[in-house]
C-alpha cells in the first residue's frame, strides 16, 4: 500500500445498545439500533478534504462536520472562537432541526475564573445547550483537590497537575460520551503550535477526528463576529484578557502581544496538555511510577 493511502482510523465505536444517528453519513434512516463503523481517512483523503474545507467559510465547515462525522461533539472552554463556533451551530440547527445538537464538553479544573463559570450559564441559558461537565478524578472542589495532591500543583508539577486537571478528564469524556470526532477553537493566528494546524487532524493517540473550523480567521475576526451576533463573552475581555484559562496561570494581555501571551506568563509552556501528544503524558507516568518505585523507605 503506498503511503499516501495508509489509512488513519479513530477508535471511537457505539456500542450495540446506541442509537444511531442519520445525520452521521454513515448509518440507514431505517436503523435504530446500530454499531457506528470507526472513521477510517486515508492520507490522500485527508489531503483532499483539508483542501476543500479550506477554501470554505467555517459556517460551511460545520454544515459539513454535522453530516459526515458520526457522534460529533465540541470541546471548549467558552474561548471567544468557541463562542464564535456554539453560535454558529446554533444557526445551523435553525437550518436543520430534524438533526440532532452537537453537544459541548467543558473540562472543570476547579480552577476557572468566576467570570468562566457565569459565562457557561449565560451560554446555556442563551443556546439551550447541553453541555457535559468532566472534573479531575474523584474531586468535586478545589479544596477537595489540594487536600489530595497539595496546594499549588501547577507550580509544585506542571506536568502532573496538566495530566489530572485536562488530560485524563477529557479522555475520560471522549470514552465515556464516545467521541468520534471533535471541534476545537484552534487557530492558526494563535501562534506557536497552532501555527500550521489543518482544518481537520487525526488524533491517532486518542482516537478521534480533531477539526478545527475557524483554523483561518484572525482574533479580529472572531472579535467581529462576536460583537455583529451578540454573542455572550466572558467579562474579563473587557479587562484586558484575550485568552482565558485558570486563574492561576492566565494574565491581561499588553499592548502588541500576542493574544495567548497571557497564558503562562514566564513560561516555557504554549499548552495546556490537551493538544499535546498523549505519549508525552505516557512517558510522564511512567517516569513518576519509577520513581516512586525507587524511593526508599524511612528507617
Amino acid at each position: 500500500m503506498a503511503a499516501d493511502d495508509t489509512r488513519m482510523e479513530t477508535g471511537s465505536q457505539a456500542s450495540s445498545g446506541d442509537q444511531g444517528s442519520v445525520d452521521s453519513g454513515f448509518v440507514s434512516p431505517s436503523s435504530s439500533m446500530v454499531d457506528l463503523p470507526r472513521i477510517s481517512l486515508t492520507r490522500a483523503h485527508l489531503k483532499h478534504l483539508n483542501k476543500q474545507l479550506e477554501a470554505l467559510d467555517p459556517m460551511d465547515v460545520l454544515r459539513f462536520c454535522r453530516v459526515f462525522f458520526p457522534q460529533l461533539y465540541q470541546s471548549t472552554a467558552f474561548g471567544l472562537t468557541g463562542l464564535v463556533t456554539v453560535d454558529m451551530l446554533s444557526r445551523i440547527d435553525a437550518e436543520t432541526p430534524h438533526l440532532p445538537p452537537v453537544e459541548l464538553i467543558f473540562l472543570d479544573t476547579l480552577y476557572h475564573f468566576q467570570e468562566t463559570y457565569d459565562l457557561v450559564d449565560r451560554v446555556k441559558a442563551r443556546y439551550n445547550v447541553k453541555v457535559h461537565v468532566f472534573k479531575p478524578a474523584d474531586v468535586e472542589t478545589a479544596q477537595e483537590f489540594e487536600q489530595l495532591y497539595g496546594e499549588k500543583l501547577w507550580e509544585t508539577s506542571s506536568e502532573l497537575y496538566d495530566w489530572i486537571a485536562k488530560v485524563e478528564p477529557l479522555e475520560r469524556a471522549y470514552s465515556h460520551l464516545k467521541v468520534g470526532a471533535v471541534l476545537t477553537g484552534r487557530r492558526r493566528s494563535q501562534g506557536a503550535a497552532r501555527g500550521s494546524i489543518d482544518v481537520v487532524e487525526v488524533d491517532d493517540e486518542r482516537g478521534v477526528i480533531k477539526i478545527n473550523p475557524l483554523a483561518n480567521w484572525t482574533f479580529a475576526q472572531v472579535k467581529q463576529y462576536i460583537t455583529e451576533h451578540n454573542v455572550p463573552y466572558n467579562a474579563l475581555l473587557d479587562k484586558g484578557y484575550k485568552s482565558v484559562g485558570d486563574w492561576h496561570s492566565t494574565v491581561p494581555v499588553g499592548e502588541g502581544e500576542d493574544e495567548r501571551a497571557g497564558r503562562w506568563k514566564g513560561q516555557d509552556k504554549t499548552e495546556c496538555g490537551i493538544h499535546n501528544k498523549k505519549s508525552r503524558y505516557a512517558q510522564f507516568l511512567e517516569q513518576m511510577a519509577r520513581q516512586k518505585g525507587q524511593e526508599v523507605p524511612a528507617a
